[in-house]
């Protein structure tokens, strides 16, 4: 092997350790998935983003036709069982900071600190026993399928459109999930400049 050759695999060994790994959730929201469900015609894709490095959460939205306008967003966790059930609010109640209130459909991008008490509901770091409790917590949620991302209506208020999030399994998955989320939030905000 030449010098040049194993300085170059030295410097990519190198950088590829310094990478934090950034696990993909998705999930798809409708009413079925509701618990009780309904007969919504709302429909959403959820795309939320953890980075093991900067313990940074980005939560991507997309809705459209829910019933009534929304009152509320956030993730639940955990449920006693994967992939069924109902569970208290983890995120920020009553919605994700910044999410569109009001509405009948839209866009959100939002990146939350988890290691920041204000990301989540109070009620769920205290049932868990402090912050990095309710990370932990949250995460293991994640990870297990025991975690869902709820939007709220006036007609629903129990929630009218949900969706476990599972995790998104190899990279050229998650390069497919991403093309096909910006596509859909380009079709958001063109929909909404024509509204």
């Amino acid at each position: 092997m030449k010098l040049r050759d194993l300085c170059l695999s030295a410097v990519l060994l190198t950088g590829a350790s310094a990478y934090a790994t950034v696990i993909t959730y998705v999930g798809s929201l409708n009413g079925s998935n509701e618990s009780p469900s309904n007969a919504s015609p709302g429909t959403g894709t959820a795309l939320v983003t953890y980075n093991t490095d900067t313990q940074m959460m980005e939560v991507q939205v997309l809705f459209s036709d829910l019933t009534t306008p929304n009152t509320a967003a956030h993730i639940h966790c955990c449920t006693a069982v994967p992939f069924v059930g109902t569970a208290g609010v983890a995120t920020i109640t009553p919605t994700f900071t910044g999410f569109p209130s009001g509405v009948r459909f839209g866009t959100y991008d939002h990146t939350f600190n988890l290691t920041e008490a204000g990301s989540y509901n109070p009620a769920f770091v205290t049932a868990q026993g402090g912050l990095a409790n309710a990370e932990a917590a949250l995460l293991a949620g994640l990870a297990g399928g025991t975690t869902y991302l709820n939007i709220h209506t006036t007609q629903n208020q129990g929630g009218e459109i949900r969706s476990f999030l599972v995790v998104v399994p190899e990279p050229a998955t998650l390069g497919f999930v991403g093309l096909a989320l910006a596509g859909l939030l380009a079709f958001g905000r063109s929909r909404r400049l024509s509204a």
